[in-house]
């Protein structure tokens, strides 16, 4: 759910707005990113697509999370109702494992197991459709990032995001604002950090290169504002 709402509000979508563009309503957007009903698989992915992201690592904490939820209620059900049936006696040195450390060790097997199986594939490497997004994982304050610009497909990136859709404002985070900050430097606007944090300098200097493209000049990085930095 924190990576849903994530992606809900750095796009700027509404809740309205979500049910215009993906086939589930208002309401139900609502009690998916407040915790109040199960997120379907196929709205996961929805969002992702429209917000511009990948939906894989979603997809894989989206199934995870299924089935923690599948299994915990039969473990509660087995003290609910009749009396517990008596445990065989613990060997020397046994000790067991509460239910709760047994699924939270699946569920961190689960996402370890896919990564590694997604880095040795290659799954993480920009396919070039210029539709997916680094975001946050992985980033971290602080830190100070080199910008490696070059031009894929007519496009310039500069090695952190390929995002073209995600929008950036005042207090967003991540690899997508660190692309903007090395494109905007690039293009002449020097944000003065390429950290990830979308600051009133880096704000300022989307401003001017707004201003310069003949763009709404307000400091907020949408498609139209990546359309230019691409170029």
């Amino acid at each position: 759910m924190a990576e849903l709402r994530r992606l809900k509000d750095h796009s700027g979508l509404s809740l309205a707005a979500l049910a215009a563009k993906t086939g589930y309503s208002r309401s139900s957007w609502e009690r998916y990113l407040n915790g109040k009903q199960s997120v379907p698989r196929e709205a996961v992915e929805e969002l992702a697509q429209l917000c511009g992201a990948d939906p894989t690592r979603l997809v894989v904490l989206h199934d995870v999370a299924v089935r923690a939820r599948q299994q915990a209620p039969a473990a509660a059900g087995a003290t609910d109702g009749a009396a517990p049936r008596p445990r065989p006696a613990a060997g020397p040195g046994a000790r067991t494992v509460p239910f709760r450390t047994f699924l939270a060790g699946i569920a961190a097997a689960v996402v370890v197991a896919f990564g590694a199986g997604l880095l040795a594939g290659g799954a993480w490497a920009d396919d070039g459709a210029g539709g997916g997004d680094a975001g946050t994982s992985g980033y971290r304050r602080g830190v100070a990032y080199d910008c490696e610009i070059s031009r894929q497909q007519g496009a310039l990136r500069a090695g952190h995001s390929t995002s073209r859709e995600i929008l950036l404002d005042t207090n967003s985070t991540g690899f997508d604002v660190v692309e903007v900050q090395c494109l905007l430097r690039e293009h002449g606007f020097d944000p003065k950090s390429t950290d990830g944090l979308y600051g009133q300098d880096t704000k300022n200097a989307a401003t001017r290169f707004q201003t310069a493209r003949g763009l709404i000049a307000d400091g907020i990085v949408g498609p139209k504002t990546w359309a230019e930095l691409r170029k």
